[in-house]
């Protein structure tokens, strides 16, 4: 018979979970849609048009919008008012935007998500601060990885001492109270993106090296690392060659469920204002951007909160699908 690696009995256990699939499938398609943004055929995120703040999402041109919304607004006037006649200054504001569309091409332009309060593109300001979240959740987590990694797997093969130092370090920076330092930190340096990175992966790595110590301590004693123990390899040799390869199943399962942790943590910090600054957006700048105009505006809350709660829950149920994947006492639960 063949022999089936661990990949490959992975991926099959992981194709029979379709809620795992699809959530891989959606996790594939906002990633490759915040890769591509630059040359999506979409307008400028950062472009400001006053003449089209607070259209409704429509396929309709926009100048059709418009015309409509001022009729309605004006409508509403001429109702408080009890008169059925335009005035000749609002028939002049009409014939004035009605001219203005017809020589402007910029009134052709389609917003099929609406805009802002100012005339931004909300389907462009969404993509692009998706393309923001997803990168600091991907930095934070390769940060946890590179960190927690390394500094889990000399504490948990090392041990003594230096077990110890570790991992009472490890547990001091859990004492502190993360998010007040983080707020700290914002409010002092600046809102910046690097900044904001920095101050999420502060203490990102502490989960992960504990779990990869726990998993090295296991392992250290089998066979297969006697074995190269008794050939003279080092033990960078040991740790890197043998003995990590076999902890790359919950450190990927780790990774997929972290990545959510770190996109709420910069959310809850842009909602706060102490996130990503403008012209640039992300997720939470635009949640927290719209909750301002929510009951006259619903669209530019409902947008980015599905986009990212859609996100979320595709990373979440890709993380459990990867967790039983690897699993092997699971293999028959799938």
């Amino acid at each position: 018979m063949k022999p089936v690696s661990l990949w490959d009995d992975a991926w099959k256990r992981l194709k029979k979970n379709k809620m795992a699939l699809i959530g891989l499938y959606v996790v594939g398609f906002y990633i490759l849609v915040s890769f591509l943004a630059p040359v999506l055929p979409i307008y400028p995120y950062e472009q400001q048009y006053l003449d089209h703040i607070y259209l409704r999402p429509s396929f309709k041109p926009a100048g059709e919008i418009m015309i409509a919304q001022k009729k309605a607004y004006i409508a509403k006037i001429m109702a408080k008012e009890k008169r059925s006649e335009y005035t000749e200054k609002e028939s002049a504001e009409i014939a004035a935007m009605e001219e203005d569309i017809k020589v402007n091409p910029i009134h052709q332009r389609r917003y099929i998500l609406g805009t802002d309060s100012l005339g931004r593109d909300v389907l462009s300001r969404t993509i692009y601060g998706g393309r923001i979240s997803i990168a600091i959740g991907l930095l934070g987590t390769v940060t946890a990885l590179i960190i927690g990694v390394t500094l889990g797997s000399i504490a948990g093969y090392a041990g003594g001492w230096i077990d110890n130092a570790l991992m009472r370090f490890v547990d001091i920076m859990y004492g502190l109270p993360y998010m007040l330092i983080v707020i700290i930190m914002m409010a002092i340096l600046g809102r910046n993106v690097f900044i904001l990175f920095v101050a999420i992966a502060l203490i990102s790595w502490l989960t992960i090296a504990r779990v990869v110590r726990g998993q090295i301590i296991s392992l250290k004693n089998s066979e297969f690392v006697e074995a190269a123990r008794s050939m003279g390899a080092s033990s960078a040799r040991i740790i890197f060659r043998h003995l990590l390869p076999n902890t790359l199943g919950i450190v990927i399962v780790y990774s997929t469920l972290s990545l959510p942790s770190f996109i709420m943590s910069e959310s809850f910090l842009s909602f706060l204002g102490l996130g990503v600054s403008a012209p640039l957006a992300s997720w939470g700048s635009l949640v927290a951007d719209g909750v301002k105009g929510m009951e006259l505006y619903p669209w530019l809350l409902l947008v980015p909160a599905i986009v990212m709660t859609v996100f979320l829950f595709a990373m979440n149920f890709l993380g459990d699908g990867l967790r039983d994947s690897f699993d092997p006492q699971s293999k028959n639960k799938v």
